[in-house]
């Protein structure tokens, strides 16, 4: 009776570390990058001839693409990098705070907390639970309306200027806050040793001073413009968006961008402000929609087990 209750017990014991790792590959999907930079959240994939099999972790369907458009370097990076940041900021939610050292990130709502990796997010709060939503970095397209121009060169041969504009794929974001007013938490290393909350020169005219502002994206035709550029033939270049107003503050390593009115439905983008009033092509793009369905892979809080509110709280991911 004894041993066949030890073996019951172990028997369990491997279902649930089973279950465990199938609801760790489901809650940190990875990145499968292609050539041309566009990538494909998946939980898992398999190589079968010329072509690659990977389960969405957004559709959750298998799907497939040639093998030879798929960036295996920037893929396994990629991927390595991501599991060592997560697990780098779990170990730092789960340590008790009377352990000194590098002091923790800063909570976001009671019970969340900012992952030590850094990276932009958007708190959110879905069925009056709040969420993290992780921003993935956009890479704007350059479109030089070359047609255009030289019609308009012809017709007006003194223009000094041409039209140019930065352009996102698709007309909705992944992400889609289901709050009209959205906290942002930005902590980038800017490569050239500038921190989040390190502010850039005030400009006449332009944007606040401060490294990151958000604005409003145009849909047009199936895409997402984040700004026009007027170009003159001198090369100088202004820019005109959207501005968003919005009040940064800066919490520890990161910047806290909150906007100072509420957003009207529709497509925005947090970008980072570069020297000469001008901004990077590579944004974090999101979406305000209120009757938006559930952001795939928002971190939530944990639920506090009973006899156990004096420790602190873990992030996990919210079930699919």
């Amino acid at each position: 009776m004894a041993h066949a209750l030890e073996r019951r017990i172990l028997l369990l014991a491997t279902l649930i570390v089973a279950l465990c790792a199938a609801g760790a590959a489901q809650q940190n999907p990875k990145r499968l990058i292609l050539k041309d930079g566009s990538y494909q959240t998946a939980t898992k994939w398999e190589i079968s001839g010329n072509r690659v099999r990977y389960l969405s972790a957004e559709r959750y369907a298998w799907e497939e693409v040639p093998k030879d458009l798929v960036d295996w370097p920037a893929t396994e990076k990629y991927n390595q990098q991501r599991d060592a940041e997560r697990a780098n900021g779990l170990q730092q939610l789960t340590k008790p705070d009377d352990e000194g050292g590098v002091p923790e990130p800063p909570l976001a709502a009671p019970g969340l907390r900012l992952p030590d990796g850094g990276g932009v997010f958007l708190l959110d709060t879905y069925q009056k639970q709040p969420q993290l939503l992780e921003l993935a970095q956009n890479g704007g397209e350059l479109n030089r309306h070359t047609g255009k121009n030289i019609v308009r060169a012809a017709i007006n041969p003194l223009a000094l200027s041409s039209k140019q504009t930065i352009e996102l794929k698709g007309e909705r974001a992944k992400v889609q806050s289901h709050v009209v007013q959205p906290v942002i938490y930005a902590d980038v290393d800017s490569g050239d040793g500038t921190t989040s909350s390190q502010p850039q020169p005030a400009k006449a005219g332009g944007p606040p001073a401060q490294r990151f502002g958000i604005v409003r994206v145009e849909r047009k035709k199936g895409l997402r413009v984040v700004g026009n550029l007027n170009v003159a033939v001198y090369g100088k270049v202004t820019q005109k968006e959207n501005w968003v107003k919005t009040t940064a503050t800066p919490i520890g390593e990161w910047i806290k961008l909150t906007p100072d009115e509420p957003l009207t439905a529709g497509e925005y983008a947090v970008v980072e402000l570069l020297e000469k009033g001008q901004i990077n092509l590579y944004v974090w793009d999101f979406g305000v929609d209120p009757s938006a369905p559930a952001n795939p892979n928002a971190w939530t809080a944990r639920r506090p087990v009973q006899g156990q509110d004096d420790k602190p709280p873990a992030l996990e991911k919210r079930p699919k």
